[in-house]
């Protein structure tokens, strides 16, 4: 595992912790070389994913895309890493259980929004606002209220 700051390999482990499902091991580590410390997940790999865009293409299924935007709707809220992994871990789940490995990004993106709304709703409309794609104001006020 590599510092994400001097790039040394040479670090130890702090503290392990497991997510309440078990499913990832959380590491807080130091590095031997520049004394900073930074948080790994470990998780296994599982099956592939196929995820089938509005426009019928297909793509795997990218667990940092879907990081990157649930990040970004989250940004500058007050909402933990962990909390972040555990919705990304959940959606993932939820996605696997599906009979064949391929899901429509409409499911996807639902289960997102089941979850943000249950953590944080500024989040939840953030997310909302681009994966409904909202033509007009009227769109997000339709939304506000809906969670009110």
């Amino acid at each position: 595992m590599k510092c994400p700051f001097c790039q040394s390999e040479a670090s130890q482990v702090l503290e392990s912790r497991d997510s309440t499902e078990g499913e990832v091991t959380r590491r807080r580590r130091e590095c031997l070389k520049c004394s900073k410390r930074f948080t790994t997940y470990e998780r296994v790999e599982g099956p592939a994913l196929t995820v089938i865009k509005k426009d019928g293409s297909r793509e795997t299924f990218d667990k940092e895309k879907l990081r990157r935007g649930i990040v970004r709707a989250l940004e500058k809220r007050p909402v933990t890493g962990e909390k972040v992994e555990e919705i990304i871990d959940a959606v993932e789940r939820e996605m696997l259980k599906k009979e064949s490995g391929e899901v429509q990004s409409r499911m996807l993106g639902n289960a997102v929004l089941k979850r943000l709304k249950g953590v944080d709703k500024v989040a939840y409309v953030r997310f909302a606002s681009v994966y409904l794609v909202f033509d007009a104001i009227d769109d997000f006020v339709r939304l506000v209220k809906e969670i009110k």
